[in-house]
């Protein structure tokens, strides 16, 4: 079973695609707290719904309960906390959103082949890597392969 993480910044909207197509991709569950930014580009909420649909036949979901909270996250980035200390609070956050109860409801036949998209280039340093994280370990699944694209 594979989850799969991408971001968009830095990628070019073929390379972007390609990524998905080429991966198996059935699914990408948007994670980010805000998709309608004006510098998401290709990346743009709706826009991306449509390309992804039309262009690889991919199912597009935004889900916000995936995504920390504007305070958490700046104080991430604003160096008030470690990495540590953020993966800690998040993993609570998704605790407390009864994300395991989510996954088994709304996204259990749907978790193979799953990619979850933010907007960071890499995946260490971004949410995205602890959501895929948390997955495997709520799943109980080891056989589970977190491949960041």
């Amino acid at each position: 079973m594979k989850i799969f993480t991408i971001g968009f910044t830095k990628k070019s909207a073929e390379e972007f695609f390609e990524l998905l197509g080429e991966n198996g991709v059935k699914l990408l569950l948007d994670i980010r707290l805000r998709n309608n930014s004006q510098l998401a580009g290709f990346a743009k909420g709706e826009d991306l719904r449509y390309f992804i649909e039309k262009i690889l036949g991919i199912e597009y979901i935004h889900d916000i309960r995936f995504a920390p909270t504007d305070e958490l996250m700046d104080s991430y980035k604003d160096k008030k906390i470690s990495w540590d200390e953020f993966k800690k609070r998040f993993f609570d956050l998704m605790d407390e959103r009864n994300i395991e109860e989510v996954l088994k409801k709304e996204y259990l036949n749907k978790i193979d082949g799953i990619c979850l998209l933010c907007s960071e280039e890499k995946a260490k340093g971004c949410h995205r890597s602890l959501v895929a994280e948390y997955i495997k370990e709520k799943m109980g699944q080891e056989d589970i392969e977190i491949i960041h694209l």
